[in-house]
């Protein structure tokens, strides 16, 4: 099952209650780098990569490192409140849709785009899973051609 949906900072709280809404854990603190990052992420749903979100809250905390970047994306990661996203052997990017859903890789742009699973139980039962096995989440990645890169005639697209 998905955990709440949220794309409000606001809607954040820390273990001591402040912020109102989901929590990060005991175990964690929502700092304000953490709040950057989760805002980067949340403000543009482009799964961007760790040294993309890095250049992002740059401009937004100037004196952030790359390292602080990679904790506060581990963190959000460990605590649910985004998702790790890894496609072959590219760098892990991140995505704050913690819907079910499933991501499509356009071959020619290099976008990664959510794509909404209507019936994820009935896509689990479909699957055909060892007898006995309990599915806890499910990752599925479509590649192709997004609609503006198929547009393209073929003689353009390399």
């Amino acid at each position: 099952m998905a955990r709440k949906q949220s794309s409000d900072i606001s809607e954040l709280s820390s273990p001591t209650g402040e912020g109102g809404g989901l929590a990060l854990g005991p175990e964690f603190r929502l700092t304000k780098q953490r709040r950057e990052v989760f805002e980067v992420l949340t403000g543009q749903r482009d799964h961007p990569t760790a040294t993309e979100v890095f250049v992002r809250v740059k401009e937004r905390v100037p004196g952030i490192s790359l390292a602080t970047v990679y904790n506060c994306l581990e963190t959000l990661t460990q605590s649910g409140l985004v998702r790790q996203v890894n496609l072959d052997r590219a760098p892990s990017r991140y995505c704050p849709n913690l819907n079910d859903h499933a991501h499509f890789h356009c071959e020619a742009c290099g976008t990664i785009s959510d794509i909404d699973i209507r019936d994820a139980a009935a896509l689990t039962e479909a699957l055909d899973t060892a007898p006995g096995s309990v599915t806890h989440r499910t990752e599925i990645a479509l590649r192709g051609l997004c609609p503006s890169c198929a547009a393209v005639p073929k003689a353009l697209q390399n």
